[in-house]
């Protein structure tokens, strides 16, 4: 039988939560919802596993919080940045 521990879900918690402040706190997500919301569950999920190792000082059972966080806005970060280098779609 498939078990499926705490950290996916807790990362996808994380993630989501993260993404919903950042478009919150931007007033829009400019189309990137698509891109942000998958990044900052990878990020949290790594950060997770981060934290695991080196030891988080806020956690949830073994899920780091702290190190989820940083690196769930890490890659909000990463899809921004690659949003603003990219194509602006204004053919000229």
């Amino acid at each position: 039988m498939l078990e499926i521990g705490p950290a996916p879900i807790l990362a996808v918690i994380v993630g989501v939560f993260h993404v919903a402040l950042y478009v919150l706190v931007r007033g829009t997500a400019r189309g990137q919802l698509l891109f942000l919301v998958p990044a900052a569950i990878l990020g949290a999920y790594a950060g997770q596993a981060l934290g695991m190792r080196l030891g988080d000082p806020l956690r949830i059972g073994d899920f780091g919080l702290i190190s989820a966080s940083l690196l769930a806005w890490v890659g909000i970060l990463v899809v921004v940045l690659i949003g603003t280098l990219g194509p602006s779609g204004e053919g000229g």
